[in-house]
């Protein structure tokens, strides 16, 4: 088996996600890989998102646009030098996770791509699909699903 050269996981800054990070972080240390740490977010909409805001109060950042995915990739880089990765790119990426994901497998022309496993046993997960499953039945490349939740 040949060695990863570029390795994409990704995070919504959850732990589980995390637990993914550290997981490609120790496989791209391993291997010398370039790791990309992506985060999925939805341009900010003011106008669509107004009553889920007032809805969530302090927690309406959650909603759309890009300045939580700074904190989220920061955070996950920390956790991933811990881990023992060294060649670390941050990307926030628009979209939905899944689409979003994979655009930048190819885009970077990863040979692995890592994700957790939460939400394939939750009953959304299993009639709607879930970001783990949609990816691994999608995915051109590797996947490594990793057991997140404990």
């Amino acid at each position: 088996m040949s060695a990863y050269r570029t390795v994409v996981v990704g995070t919504d800054g959850s732990d589980s996600s995390l637990r993914a990070v550290e997981k490609a972080a120790a496989l791209s240390g391993d291997a010398g890989a370039t790791l990309y740490i992506a985060c999925a977010y939805y341009p900010d909409d003011s106008k669509s998102t107004s009553s889920d805001a007032d809805a969530l109060g302090a927690d309406a950042y959650q909603i759309t646009g890009s300045a939580p995915t700074r904190e989220i990739l920061r955070n996950a880089k920390e956790r991933a030098v811990a881990a023992g990765a060294s060649s670390i790119e941050e990307k926030s990426v628009v979209g939905n996770p899944v689409d979003s994901l994979l655009q930048l497998v190819k885009d970077v022309q990863a040979d692995l791509l890592v994700i957790g496993n939460r939400g394939l046993n939750s009953l959304t997960g299993r009639l709607l699909g879930s970001v783990p499953s949609d990816a691994a039945r999608k995915a051109q490349c590797d996947v490594l699903i990793v057991h997140t939740v404990r």
